[in-house]
């Protein structure tokens, strides 16, 4: 069952730099960051953000800090690596006092979402992976489920797959009938870990690997693959601004948050403060949700969304917090893979090479 509670079971001292490195996930989210918040922050301090695109993990951010060339200050990043990283001492503490109340006035610290504020992290927004398919593909009976995106008799064709073991590991459980409440309970046993792997096998052969966010709609557009796990946001955009035929199934949606870290040793850390506060505002994370389906991270920002601003959408039905989006949905357990990444990896790697 997904746990949501209650969704789910500005400024800092003047800055000296002229300007910092925010690193992100590219493509149409980076887009509705630079509008949301980069620009933004520049016209009111002077401070130029400078954008660089990563996919994730703490490989580069443990590389910097160890040799001490840091040269990235703020990375958005998922809440396994922000805590991870946060543990192996490669992420600078958050200084709650930098953060602002709500838009009602409630403390920075009751407004958040429970979990949402970590030592080295601050919780933007609200994403989930699911998985679409191009409604041409399917004319007349329509994936609707989880377990339909491993039907390949009913539903034919390939399947595009983030190249690692996280989320398709729950996709493959939820799919095979594990219940949502006993996904990682079952995912910590070796029967469940095995049970995860043979349900992969049955397409494996079916599979197209993507690694950055902007590949899945690209490939669905091609016609590369009949369906592919993606981010929300990414399908969303490509439905509205390029009229693309795409169809997203939320049932067993895997529903995570976004965090903003500063690498420890930051070479711009007065101006990496002041940016974290600033984003990290209500109206900063409204402002994302009004060009890409992701929400805000913040209670008070809840009743603030609107409507996509090149278009006019009601983004509400669009959020993967709405009521009817989560309900067959499942919270990323960022614990449960902080713990286990390491192990996983290796499984998934020699899996991949069998």
């Amino acid at each position: 069952m997904l746990l949501l509670s209650p969704i789910l079971a500005g400024g800092g001292p003047l800055a000296l730099a002229e300007s910092l490195t925010m690193v992100s996930w590219g493509g149409s989210y980076a887009r509705a960051c630079e509008k949301a918040f980069y620009e933004p922050f520049t016209e009111e301090t002077g401070i130029e953000v400078r954008e660089e695109d990563y996919n994730g993990g703490l490989a580069q951010i443990r590389a910097q800090v160890e040799t001490g060339n840091v040269h990235w200050d703020v990375v958005d990043m998922n809440m396994a690596d922000a805590v991870r990283g946060c543990d192996e001492g490669l992420l600078e503490p958050i200084v709650p006092g930098d953060l602002a109340p709500g838009a009602d006035g409630t403390p920075a610290g009751e407004d958040f979402f429970p979990g949402s504020l970590t030592e080295c992290g601050v919780g933007t927004l609200f994403y989930s992976t699911i998985y679409a398919y191009n409604l041409e593909k399917f004319a007349e009976v329509k994936p609707s489920t989880i377990g339909d995106f491993f039907d390949l008799e009913k539903f034919p064709g390939r399947r595009g797959m983030r190249r690692t073991p996280q989320v398709n590991l729950e996709f493959a459980l939820m799919a095979d009938g594990v219940p949502l409440d006993q996904v990682y309970a079952i995912l910590d046993t070796q029967e469940g870990l095995d049970r995860a792997f043979r349900k992969l096998d049955s397409i494996k052969d079916r599979i197209v690997w993507w690694e950055a966010g902007a590949q899945p709609p690209q490939m669905l557009a091609d016609g590369e693959v009949a369906m592919t796990t993606a981010y929300n946001g990414r399908i969303f955009n490509a439905q509205v601004l390029e009229n693309q035929p795409f169809a997203i199934v939320w049932d067993g949606q895997l529903l995570d948050m976004g965090q903003l870290v500063i690498v420890a040793g930051s070479p711009n850390l007065q101006a990496a403060r002041q940016f974290l506060s600033f984003a990290s505002t209500v109206r900063s994370m409204v402002a994302v949700g009004r060009y890409i389906s992701y929400s805000p991270a913040r209670q008070s920002g809840t009743a603030l969304i609107s409507t996509h601003l090149e278009t006019g959408v009601d983004m509400k039905p669009h959020m993967p917090t709405a009521p009817e989006n989560v309900a067959g949905g499942l919270q990323y357990d960022w614990e449960w893979w902080s713990d286990h990444i390491d192990e996983m990896n290796l499984r998934f790697i020699a899996w991949l090479l069998r």
